[in-house]
């Protein structure tokens, strides 16, 4: 990525921020300096901010210490409140430092989503409050995770939205690229503290972090990736600890031929479905259906069930199967090439595999959960490392 100084005001970029690089006040001093940078480097710069530190999680704690079931329009009225701490007290550091900054909350930054609250979709971004921020020479700093319906209500983009935010401002804006900072350096093959031998990627194609991420990469939100492929936004994953544009580029392509990462789903429970259907409360949280000798079996993401989580086992015509994770090895080699599958298959002892597919981007082998981490270790050494 071209990284030359440029002009005062010649171009738009975005950088997002997550809630830990906000964790508390030294923290949000850092970003401040670092976004000053940017515009010192002749940027003009739309910050998206997520909420400090476990924000969101104290404050859907405090919303199920008065209602086990809190209607989910409060919800999003509760939570939308971490961002935009987050993003005044960015506003007060940047101006603290000298520089102009203002902040916007979602609604402000004419960030409009359908109805369905906790998890809304963006469906048009008027940005024009930003805009002439900008051209008055000011940073703006956006509340991520929010915006505000068309009936003319808070809501909240769920799972990932500050990602989202910042991905449909980067194309609202037309800006040069949008920077995904956080605590990681980039994207690595594999996740670094599960994989000691994972190594940084310089590039890669949107479709294939679409699919690692997708297959449980934290680094990168799938939702938002896809946003970026559908918008043509360049993306950009980047350490909060290091100057903007370290890391690793997310540029148009498919998927790659090659084995480019390995991730994994930890966050799902294996269920089987003893009527001919999934019962619909389901229907938001199935990941992964298949028939085996006349059943049928299911992956329920766990994040996505809410107030039935503690209760799953207990649903009419499901028996649940456990706890298990996903291991996915992305590269379009092992969809293509059966001989490399087997290979891949082979490094696993034989018991802990309960179900595979080779299709779309790669590789996917449901294990159990205690297992997870071992089986990603092995595949990428016989699939990237290559000793």
């Amino acid at each position: 990525m071209d990284r030359k100084v440029k002009p005062a005001g010649s171009g738009i970029i975005v950088q997002k921020y997550g809630g830990s690089s906000l964790s508390d006040l030294s923290a949000v001093r850092r970003v401040a300096r670092r976004v000053i940078a940017a515009v010192d480097s002749g940027y003009r710069v739309v910050v998206v901010v997520s909420a400090m530190g476990n924000t969101t999680n104290e404050l859907l704690a405090l919303a199920k210490s008065i209602s086990e079931s809190p209607p989910t329009r409060e919800l999003d009225m509760l939570v939308s409140v971490g961002e935009r701490v987050s993003m005044a007290l960015l506003a007060m550091a940047i101006q603290e430092l000298g520089h102009s900054a203002v902040s916007f909350t979602g609604s402000q930054s004419g960030i409009i989503t359908d109805q369905h609250h906790v998890a809304a979709r963006v469906l048009e971004v008027r940005p024009a409050r930003i805009q002439s921020a900008l051209d008055a020479g000011k940073v703006v700093v956006v509340a991520g995770f929010q915006g505000v319906s068309t009936a003319r209500e808070v809501t909240t983009l769920g799972r990932g939205g500050s990602d989202t935010t910042a991905v449909v401002l980067a194309a609202a804006l037309r800006a040069e690229y949008c920077e995904i900072c956080s605590d990681v350096d980039g994207v690595y093959s594999a996740d670094p503290r599960v994989v000691p031998t994972a190594t940084r990627l310089q590039e890669m194609t949107l479709d294939s972090a679409l699919a690692l991420g997708r297959a449980g990469a934290k680094v990168l939100l799938a939702d938002a990736v896809e946003r970026a492929r559908e918008l043509g936004v360049r993306l950009h994953a980047s350490a909060t600890s290091q100057v903007s544009g370290s890391g690793t580029d997310l540029v148009p392509g498919t998927v790659a031929e090659e084995v480019v990462g390995v991730a994994a789903d930890t966050q799902l429970e294996w269920v089987e479905f003893l009527h001919d259907s999934p019962p619909s409360c389901l229907s938001g949280a199935l990941r992964w259906l298949w028939s085996d000798s006349g059943s049928m079996f299911g992956l329920v993401d766990l994040r996505n069930l809410h107030d039935l989580a503690q209760g799953l086992v207990h649903l009419e015509g499901i028996k649940s199967c456990g706890r298990v994770a996903r291991v996915s090895a992305i590269g379009q080699a092992l969809v293509s090439d059966p001989a490399l599958c087997k290979k891949a298959l082979a490094v696993l002892d034989a018991e802990w595999i309960l179900h595979w597919t080779a299709v779309g981007a790669g590789l996917s082998i449901l294990v159990p959960l205690s297992v997870a981490d071992e089986c990603q270790r092995r595949l990428h050494e016989c699939l990237i490392t290559k000793p």
